[in-house]
């Protein structure tokens, strides 16, 4: 061997006679099933391969892959065995020269049936051969991933082969090698598909994952799940981190593909989504984070389309629940499980929650006001809630903008009840960004405040801006939420629970003021009933407000303050305990059937409050004025019972937005005369907003579409007077019926007089 070598480094053109003469002899040697001297010439063969590395290798490795082929033909285990063996060696030499007329066909399709010829391996000898076939295909793509002269070995037709038989040895852990060991065919495999996917680039992930997702589907592993999950937090953790979005954009893609699949499939692959979401919350899907909509216009799912989806399977669960099939049609095999639709529905909605906590605080406010949009839908409720589960934002007015801001607090104002509470609720988990909601639960008397050990930080910069901004629209909403007829005890707890995280959370000197001022306009709200509200209504009002004031006093650590507010209570307490939230807010309340008697020393007294405040250094003059809400347009919101409703007065609204004229003589004037006119256009106005509320869609559409026409032939009565053809040197011509027209020619085609041209 010696010589052989030495010969051949010094003759290295000779190479090709040694292997084509090796290669000869082997083949004879199988065929005669004398093993020995087939296991001499593949010595032979790995020795020379190993020490030359000519340019003239090629043919030689020719000869050295015919026989490789030659032995993995075989029956025999140990020559498939042997020629394994050989191949990896091969594999794992850096070649000095590309091969443009190799192909390694042959070797994928060959080691994964080796890979996955056997079930269940018991005899030693079988176990090996699978080891084999799963080393044979480390080697395959570790030769041809990085050659750019062979064919795509990411090409479906490979993959197809390649990504089943590694996935059917990493199910042998679930059954027969539940304590497989680091030389196992599982860990083995593992390794190989982890090392398969790392070495996958942007083109290939889609190729690599398709047959994951075609096998899963095929042998009905998605209802288990353990093996599914297994199987994409190896991909996740093996592909490159900013690939992580177009396993998430497939999953997606056949989440939707199996719509009409049983809920314990689209159950499997929504825990699959889960589990991905969050592997991929510091990679790719946490590239969400810095997500616009240019980064993914191509790549993958844009951040609404992952929740649109995930909102999507949400209500045709809904649905397939309500309906009890999965296509309308009673019978057969469609018929759904109502407890299986909740898992799912539990699933989907953990899953929202999952790919929210990945978003940063801007895009979580933009997906909330997209899932807002969708309320009237069944069951999306619980989604809106996944998304503010654990979100604390440290700056407000990126949390809570006017674009979401706006819209939150019109939606709290339909009459749909579990609507109206399902927003406050996110208003209060939006502001509570020190984990104290729990502290305020329920509505009580609290008689010491320390007990709850509150979290409290000062308030900052960003905190008094957003205040300023929108202090106003918080009070008026809270205001109008206590005038709603059919607000239930859970809406009360809430707004307790919003008052006490605005005073810890956002409050400074003017926001307690303005707060008191608020609780005592509630109280009023109670006492003169503008809104015939129902006594017990009008009892929880005066338990909410009284609760607040008597947390607020504490707060303001102001003794005659807090003085005063323990005397009314004692006072409610020995002779009106309804006015009080420990006896309204329970089960069965003993209310009276009037309030008319409401008086004295069971009120809170503004012009009390004022003194005391006031020489605590308090702004008087605001102590001493009442809170009148500022009632504006957007307040009818309170009557409407729809989204849709809510959009076309908000249309209404936004088109008397208009930019404020200036104020002169002649306006005075004009407003002076025409004042008889603006009933008129209130009238009209309101026959408009009553038009969109009740007329047919059809007729609707009709309507704009002709006012689109009338505006489009008047745009092209202008465009003729005002744009004529440019002059041309061509002159005229003549149209139809002795008309001229001018005609416009390119400048290439104008005949200029010689002195023009330079």
């Amino acid at each position: 061997m010696e010589k052989l070598t030495f010969y051949a480094l010094s003759a290295p053109e000779k190479l090709d006679r040694i292997g084509a003469y090796l290669s000869e002899r082997l083949s004879r040697d199988v065929a005669r099933h004398r093993f020995g001297y087939v296991c001499i010439a593949m010595e032979a063969l790995d020795q020379l391969l190993m020490a030359c590395h000519c340019q003239s290798i090629n043919l030689f490795v020719e000869s050295f892959l015919k026989m490789v082929r030659k032995l993995l033909e075989s029956d025999k285990p140990n020559l498939q065995i042997l020629g394994t063996n050989s191949f990896v060696k091969f594999a794992n030499i850096e070649e000095d020269t590309p091969s443009y007329h190799r192909s390694y066909d042959f070797f994928v399709s060959r080691f994964s049936e080796i890979h996955s010829q056997l079930t269940i391996c018991v005899l030693s000898g079988l176990l090996r051969i699978r080891m084999a076939g799963i080393k044979g295909l480390q080697g395959v793509v570790r030769k041809t991933v990085n050659d750019e002269l062979q064919a795509n070995i990411w090409d479906p037709q490979h993959m197809d082969k390649i990504v089943p038989s590694l996935l059917f040895n990493l199910q042998s852990r679930e059954g027969t090698e539940r304590c497989s060991t680091p030389s196992s065919p599982a860990e083995l495999t593992e390794r190989c598909f982890r090392e398969l996917l790392g070495r996958a680039a942007y083109g290939n992930i889609k190729n690599a994952v398709t047959p994951v997702l075609m096998h899963l589907d095929s042998h009905c592993l998605w209802e288990g799940k353990n093996f599914a999950v297994r199987c994409f937090k190896i991909i996740m953790y093996s592909i490159q981190s900013q690939h992580s979005h177009l396993v998430i954009q497939q999953l997606l893609g056949h989440l939707d593909a199996n719509s009409k699949n049983s809920a314990t499939v689209r159950a499997g692959i929504v825990e699959v989504l889960l589990e991905a979401a969050a592997i991929a919350a510091s990679g790719s899907v946490g590239e969400m984070n810095a997500m616009d909509d240019n980064v993914f216009c191509s790549a993958g799912p844009t951040v609404l389309e992952v929740f649109n989806t995930l909102l999507r399977q949400l209500r045709l669960s809904v649905d397939y629940e309500l309906t009890g099939t999965y296509d309308g049609i009673s019978g057969g095999n469609n018929i759904t499980k109502d407890h299986e639709e909740r898992q799912l529905q539990e699933a989907v909605i953990r899953t929202i929650g999952s790919f929210a906590n990945t978003l940063p605080t801007y895009q979580r406010s933009e997906v909330m006001l997209f899932i807002m949009g969708k309320i009237p839908i069944p069951g999306l409720h619980p989604a809106l809630s996944a998304v503010t589960s654990g979100f604390q934002a440290t700056n407000m007015l990126t949390a809570l903008p006017s674009s979401f801001l706006d819209p939150l607090l019109s939606f709290s104002l339909l009459e749909d009840a579990e609507i109206r509470l399902l927003i406050l609720e996110i208003l209060v988990s939006l502001i509570d960004r020190h984990e104290n909601w729990p502290k305020f639960s329920s509505i009580s008397i609290i008689s010491d405040i320390s007990v709850l050990k509150l979290k409290v930080d000062k308030c900052s910069r960003q905190d008094n801006l957003f205040m300023k901004k929108h202090a106003q629209q918080l009070y008026r909403h809270i205001y109008l939420s206590c005038k709603e007829q059919s607000s239930a005890q859970p809406h009360f707890e809430t707004l307790y629970a919003l008052l006490a995280l605005i005073s810890i959370e956002l409050a400074n000197e003017e926001v307690v003021v303005d707060l008191i001022r608020l609780a005592l306009a509630l109280q009023d709200l109670a006492l003169t009933n503008e809104e015939t509200l129902p006594v017990p209504n009008r009892c929880a009002v005066h338990a909410l407000s009284a609760a607040y004031l008597n947390l607020i006093c504490q707060l303001t650590t102001v003794p005659s303050f807090c003085q005063h507010i323990h005397e009314v209570i004692e006072m409610r307490q020995k002779e009106m305990p309804f006015l009080l939230p420990e006896d309204i807010f329970i089960e069965k309340p003993m209310t009276p059937k009037s309030l008319d008697n409401v008086e004295g020393e069971v009120l809170f007294l503004q012009s009390k409050i004022a003194e005391v405040l006031g020489g605590s250094g308090y702004n008087t003059e605001r102590l001493a004025t009442p809170y009148i809400p500022q009632f504006t347009d957007e307040d009818r919101l309170s009557k409407r019972k729809s989204i849709g409703e809510t959009i076309s007065l908000q249309v209404e609204v936004e088109s008397r937005n208009t930019p404020a004229e200036e104020i002169t003589f002649e306006t005075l004037k004009n407003a002076i005369v025409d004042s008889v006119g603006v009933e008129e256009q209130k009238e009209r106005r309101r026959q408009v907003v009553e038009k969109f509320q009740k007329a047919p869609f059809e007729e609707l559409a009709a309507h704009c579409g002709a006012r689109a026409t009338m505006l489009q032939s008047k745009l092209n009565q202008i465009f003729e007077i005002t744009i004529r053809p440019p002059p041309s040197p061509s002159g005229t011509i003549t149209a139809g019926y002795g008309q001229t027209q001018s005609r416009s020619i390119p400048v290439y085609e104008m005949k200029f007089p010689d002195l023009c041209v330079y």
